[in-house]
């Protein structure tokens, strides 16, 4: 059974189970990774394989987003190993996480900082 983007119902259920285990990992183990900064994973798109996972991050605020993805970027392999501990009952294979940035909250604010002039 697939949804409207073409993900099956097997890759949407490890998108969530991921979305959650990575929102825990950036509130308790790596805290440190985020401090002073609201990090939110919007997103999370599973490969059909399983084995690649785009993980999407909104950071607030927004001016010192190049130096939180630098340090998650730089510690992925720590978030991935965590991520894995968390996994390990459910899924064979922990996926390849490719961290992106989502600037949607970014772009919605500046419009409406236009539309305000």
């Amino acid at each position: 059974m697939e949804n409207n983007f073409g993900e099956s119902t097997r890759q949407q259920k490890v998108a969530r189970q991921i979305q959650k285990d990575i929102s825990n990992l950036f509130l308790k183990e790596c805290a440190e990774l985020v401090r002073g900064v609201i990090v939110s994973v919007t997103a999370v798109r599973v490969s059909p394989d399983l084995e690649y996972a785009r993980i999407y991050l909104s950071i607030f605020p927004f001016d010192r987003h190049e130096e939180i993805m630098e340090r998650i970027q730089a510690e992925s392999w720590k978030i991935r190993k965590l991520l894995g501990a968390k996994l390990r009952n459910q899924l064979r294979l922990v996926p390849e996480i490719t961290f992106f940035l989502d600037d949607s909250l970014e772009y919605i604010e500046n419009i409406d900082n236009l539309l305000k002039k």
